[in-house]
Formats: C-alpha cells, structure tokens, sequence
C-alpha cells in the first residue's frame, strides 16, 4: 500500500502510450477456455511486487500441473508501480502482473490500449454479491481480477490496553473515538501512533475523515471540477488532522518514526491505536502468531458518522492480463485467472490463510479475526480517493511535509489540487 505512484510516473506512462481514452481494440465479450485445458509449450510471464511475489507460488504451481504451462514470476523491484508503468511505456509487457485495480491506477497503465477485457469472466456469480463491482472497473470495462480481499482503511487497536483503561466500547464515529484517546492520554497512553517518516500512510486519517463526504459524491464533485481540494470539506479534514496532532495524541516522535516502529508500538502496548491498510496487519503476522494476535489486536472501521469503512485495495488483491498480441498466450493468462478463481481457489486460500471472496468456498482456519471483521467491514465501506478520483495525486508527501512543519493544510490542499488537475488532464478527464 505504500506505493503509491507520484505525478511524475504518472504523466511519463501517459505520455509515452496512446491517448488514454482512446481504445485500441474492441471491447466485447471474450471466450474462457476450461480451466484444466492442456497449455503444453505455452510459457507465461507474470510480474508481482516484493510483497506480492509469494502470493501466486501455490495456485502457479497447481496450474502448472494441470495445465503442462510454465508460468515464470518475476519480481518487478520497488517502487513497484513506477517499474511497471516505465516498462509498459517501452513496449515490455508480461502476460499478467499484479496491479491497484482502481480507476486512477488503471488509467495510469492506459488500461484501454494495454489490458485485455475480463469480460464475462467465469469466476464473476461465485464472487460475494458486495465484491463484485467493487474494483477493477473502468469506464464499466472489467480489466483487474479481484483475487484477496480488498484493502480498508480503519482502526488497528490494542485489546489490552483498551482493558486496561476501561474501554469498553468501540468507537461508534470519529469524535467518540477522539473522546476515548483523550482520556488515554489523561492516564499516560499514547492513544495514536503515526508514521511520518515512511510518509504513505498519513493520507488514511484525511481519507476516512472525509468517508462521510466520498460517500455523497465528493470525488465525482472533484472529478469534474464542481469541487477542488482546496474546498472546506477537504481542508478541514486536513485542519482536523494536523490540530489533533498539535494537541500531542499522537507519539513524540511522529516526524520521524517509521512504519516498522507503528507495527511494534501497538503490539508492546506503547499506543492504543493505529489508522491504518491490510499490509499493517501483515507485518503484525510477522511478529507474532495468530493466536496472539487475537488475544490482543482487534480492528473497527471508523468514519465522522459511524463505523464505516474505506475501502482501497492494492496492487497485492488483484492482477491484470495484458495485450501482448499473441493471442494464444492472452488466452493463457485468461485462464490462469480463471483457474485461480475456479478450481484453484479453495486450496489457493487455504494455502494463503486468507479470506474467502466466494460464499460457497469456506474461510480457512487459522485467519485472523481481525483480517475477518476488515473483510466484514466491505459490504458498507466507500471508496477511497484511489478508488473514486479521476487520479492520484500526493496528498500524502504534502501531508507529510506538513507533520514536519513546512507546509501549512491550506498549502497541503493547494499543492494537491494542483497535481490532481495535471494528473487529470493528463488522463484525459472533461473539463481539465
């Protein structure tokens, strides 16, 4: 989740391809071999991040015995997204990659003139209702397969420093959660632990500070220009922030600490909670055990109005498959997915300990029940900024900039606005 692409990544991929609204081929429907169908003497190549290069090993290696395909993962170095988009732009395609499968970033990889449709995929009425159009779309083309369940961002907490001073309840809305911080820091606890350091993940707060206004439209407002991130919703949310912050609920050594540190604060108590993706709780895996981790991390989804999530999922959730002009491999790599998410997938998330995105296929024992109640968290969540924006632009390095002092909210917003309006005019969006 921490590569997160920058304005300039964003115009070389653009610039360097075809016109972005422009379709290079028809976009119909597609034929879906069976699954198991031989693919002797067909090689594949697929490009994954260093934290998404382990998730395919099981289901390529199942499909590999069923299929007599080579499939060949190769780790594409960070930052990833900048990598992919720059070898894209050369001509230098794999048959799949993993990839953010929201609008802004399947605009940035021109979608269109690069990917292959995943029309009328076969895995599609297996998915969980909620799942279905939740991601991968653009312009109402299907062309990332949802494969792990979505990112969201909300609440990571201590179970047992919660206990320990009396918390009974979660926060039913941001201000009671804000309540329940200040009486953590009137008993000495450090209620919120942030990693301005690292930087990527200080634009969560701002994001789920404004869950209420994505939910009323604000990213289409700011889309086609009706509204702009300098508008009051947006820069109080920033104010909001940064005031939280300058009343010390945050830890000391916020300019500096790092996403490493976040991770070993809320397990060893030292902070209460943490705003934060799915990948936080990965490196909690990495220090503890599942049992452990129930016992003493729970996560709520929060927003100004309630428990509402914010959903953005990442390049490690879903992959794309790509036009490489040799249609015997294209239909490879349509199949691959289409193994993954048919006959492969019981034993793919069995293998992964992950949730299950299909009703009919079981979760897996030894999930943790925070990564559960994330996944339960979808069904009501919104989309984030990357999800429902035309693009991406830095929110988080200017927010960051203004933690450590050198850029006032109005500043941050403006900053914003004014790589979100490039961003936009690159990617061909009305009225930039």
């Amino acid at each position: 989740m921490k590569r997160l692409i920058g304005v300039a990544t964003v115009l070389l991929a653009l610039t360097a391809c075809s016109d972005p609204g422009a379709d290079t081929a028809t976009v119909g429907a597609v034929s879906w071999a069976d699954p198991t169908a031989s693919l002797s003497g067909v090689k594949l190549t697929m490009w994954a991040a260093q934290n998404s290069n382990t998730v395919p090993e099981q289901v390529v290696a199942a499909f590999e015995k069923a299929t007599g395909a080579d499939v060949d993962v190769v780790t594409i170095p960070d930052p990833y997204e900048q990598g992919v988009q720059t070898k894209v732009a050369t001509g230098d395609k794999p048959d799949l990659a993993f990839w953010q499968p929201t609008a802004s970033m399947l605009t940035a990889i021109n979608a269109k003139a690069n990917l292959q449709p995943l029309t009328g995929a076969p895995w599609l009425p297996k998915l969980a209702p909620e799942l279905k159009d939740i991601t991968g779309l653009l312009d109402g083309t299907r062309y990332a397969a949802l494969v792990t369940s979505p990112a969201v961002e909300g609440v990571y907490y201590n179970k047992d420093v919660f206990a320990a001073n009396g918390i009974t309840e979660l926060p039913k809305n941001f201000d009671d959660m804000i309540t329940k911080a200040r009486a953590l820091k009137a008993n000495g606890v450090t209620p919120f632990f942030e990693m301005a350091g690292d930087r990527w993940a200080t634009q969560w707060w701002v994001q789920v500070l404004l869950a209420d206004a994505a939910r009323n439209g604000l990213w289409e407002r700011i889309n086609t220009g009706k509204e702009t991130f300098t508008s009051p919703v947006v820069v109080d949310a920033i104010k909001k922030y940064k005031a939280l912050i300058d009343e010390g609920l945050f830890n000391a050594d916020i300019k500096t600490a790092k996403f490493e540190d976040q991770g070993a604060a809320l397990l060893d108590g030292r902070a209460a909670m943490v705003v934060q993706v799915n990948s936080f709780f990965g490196q909690l895996q990495a220090k503890s055990d599942t049992a452990a981790l129930d016992r003493r991390i729970g996560f709520f989804p929060i927003s100004p109005s309630g428990n509402v999530g914010t959903f953005i999922p990442d390049q490690s959730n879903a992959l794309v498959a790509f036009r490489t002009g040799d249609a015997r491999r294209e239909a490879a790599a349509r199949q691959l997915l289409a193994y993954w998410m048919g006959p492969g997938y019981q034993e793919f998330v069995t293998a992964r300990r992950t949730v299950s995105l299909q009703p009919a296929v079981a979760n897996p024992a030894g999930v943790p029940k925070a990564l559960l109640d994330v996944h339960a968290s979808l069904g009501t969540a919104v989309g984030s900024l990357q999800v429902l924006a035309v693009a991406n632009p830095d929110l988080y390095i200017n927010l960051a900039d203004m933690i450590v002092g050198t850029m006032t909210p109005e500043q941050v917003a403006k900053a914003t606005q004014d790589q979100f309006a490039q961003l936009a005019k690159a990617a061909g969006a009305p009225g930039f």
